[in-house]
């Protein structure tokens, strides 16, 4: 799964979204690592929508605009965590990798608190 991707399921599986919401929150998610524009945010919507995994919520005028909400499937949550668990598996094995890799003057590295 691409991070985009990753990230704007990451941001529904909160709850339902308008555009500028996803747009915020995969920016504080990413730590500002990742700022999507909003014809990358659209593309991503409509191709998300189209394999099931995000759907419209519902819609709403503010301001003049209309405003339309999306919502994680149960498609889209089952794929967010498939992403997470193997996320997971493969945090786990860097750490131990880490941990047991000799460092320049002997001995093993720190244990890396938090990630095992």
């Amino acid at each position: 799964m691409q991070e985009p991707t990753f990230l704007i399921l990451t941001a529904l599986a909160d709850g339902p979204q308008h555009g500028y919401g996803i747009m915020s929150d995969v920016g504080e998610i990413s730590a500002g690592r990742t700022r999507l524009r909003a014809g990358t945010l659209y593309a991503a919507l409509d191709r998300l929508q189209g394999e099931g995994l995000i759907a419209a919520d519902r819609e709403e005028v503010v301001d003049g605009r209309l405003r339309r909400y999306y919502r994680l499937t149960d498609g889209g949550a089952a794929a967010l965590a498939a992403e997470v668990e193997a996320l997971h598996r493969r945090t786990e094995i860097a750490a131990r990798r880490l941990a047991a890799r000799p460092r320049l003057g002997g001995g093993a590295a720190p244990a890396l608190g938090g990630l095992g």
